[in-house]
């Protein structure tokens, strides 16, 4: 098993200097300000951050991802459950929910700016609303694979309501709150990205438009370079020790 974890770290690397070398290769080949190497954007990305533009910008953003990724699992946790366990619930807002994995991304943000204002809560709440739809998908396809058998087991052992959503139900319910989770963060990133570039005045999604504005791509890929390794740490260090943590108990 040590082994074949060692072989999967191995292969990330080996992907990734592929890909660097794969840049490259495309950079050399056009040489051309339209596609920087790496050694540019590396240089560039130096430079922000030693003037900390960078950091201030990535903190903001970061921020935003926290607030709506928070309230987009909560919001979109509870209606996924409640639709999963209750059919007359299910049919009422299957609809809704249909609607609001179709519409938009820069429909609902845009709308959430006329109606609110180019406020930071329109930006929170118009990223928000645009993963909700997707986690109560998740949620309420695991709420329909809860075992009936288990929770039956649970009434006749008589456990309390806190033990019995602790040992029997939660668990089971897991394995989806890791994809909400894991999706949530991917889709959630991108969609701040967007709302900054519409209607922030700081960020990373703004500062990209503004270098959009002057064609200036090195930088936007060393705001990308710093975004995409954000990504990363978070899936490497968090995600996926968590989904490890919460998965043990299926041995």
């Amino acid at each position: 098993m040590q082994s074949l974890r060692y072989g999967d770290v191995w292969l990330r690397w080996l992907s990734a200097l592929t890909l660097f070398a794969a840049w490259q290769a495309a950079a050399g080949l056009a040489a051309s300000p339209l596609l920087p190497g790496p050694a540019a954007v590396a240089a560039a990305l130096m430079k922000l951050i030693a003037t900390g533009r960078l950091p201030i910008d990535l903190a903001i953003t970061l921020l935003r991802v926290v607030a709506s990724f928070a309230l987009a699992m909560a919001a979109g946790s509870a209606i996924g459950i409640l639709m999963g366990r209750g059919r007359r619930v299910d049919a009422f807002f299957d609809l809704w929910l249909v609607l609001g994995l179709n519409i938009p991304a820069l429909v609902i943000i845009y709308l959430c700016y006329l109606w609110g204002g180019l406020t930071e809560l329109s930006a929170i709440i118009a990223v928000a609303l645009n993963k909700v739809p997707n986690t109560a998908t998740i949620l309420r396809e695991g709420a329909r694979a809860v075992d009936r058998e288990l929770m039956q087991v649970a009434d006749v052992l008589r456990l309390s309501w806190g033990r019995r959503m602790r040992q029997v139900y939660l668990p089971q319910l897991y394995p989806y709150f890791t994809a909400a989770t894991r999706s949530g963060v991917s889709l959630i990133w991108k969609i701040v990205l967007v709302a900054e570039f519409v209607g922030r005045s700081n960020g990373v999604g703004f500062q990209l438009s503004v270098y959009f504005q002057f064609f200036d791509i090195t930088n936007i890929l060393a705001y990308t370079a710093s975004f995409v390794a954000v990504v990363l740490a978070v899936e490497s260090w968090a995600m996926r020790p968590l989904e490890r943590r919460l998965t043990r108990w299926r041995g």
